[in-house]
């Protein structure tokens, strides 16, 4: 996956968990935290792509997201599980490496041998 294609990703689930949080029942604590940091993914991935290393903010808010599965009151087993795989997600892709660049700025292809 390349360093833009993570970011968008990020966008993505940002998206997701924002739309989430809405769609179905959340205690008062998980839906205030699960639309925060839903937005918050979002804001940190738009602003990764021009400022690279920013990526890793969403690193910490994908290990808040996680441990909030488990730290706020839950109604509902699926709002968990939502939000426990949204937060691995974000993880990853927030550890997508930038790779090797060119002085021109064009991307270098890494050959397997």
């Amino acid at each position: 996956m390349t360093p833009t294609g993570a970011r968008i990703a990020n966008i993505v689930l940002g998206v997701w968990l924002f739309i989430s949080a809405f769609i179905w029942p959340h205690t008062q604590a998980q839906l205030t935290n699960t639309w925060i940091v839903g937005l918050a993914i979002i804001a940190v991935a738009l602003i990764a792509l021009a400022a690279p290393p920013v990526k890793y903010i969403n690193t910490a808010l994908a290990i808040w997201l996680f441990i909030s599965v488990w730290a706020l009151p839950a109604d509902m087993p699926g709002t968990q599980w939502n939000n426990a795989i949204v937060a691995i997600l974000v993880f990853l892709f927030s550890l997508v490496p930038e790779g090797m660049t060119t002085a021109r700025g064009h991307a270098r292809r890494r050959a397997i041998v």
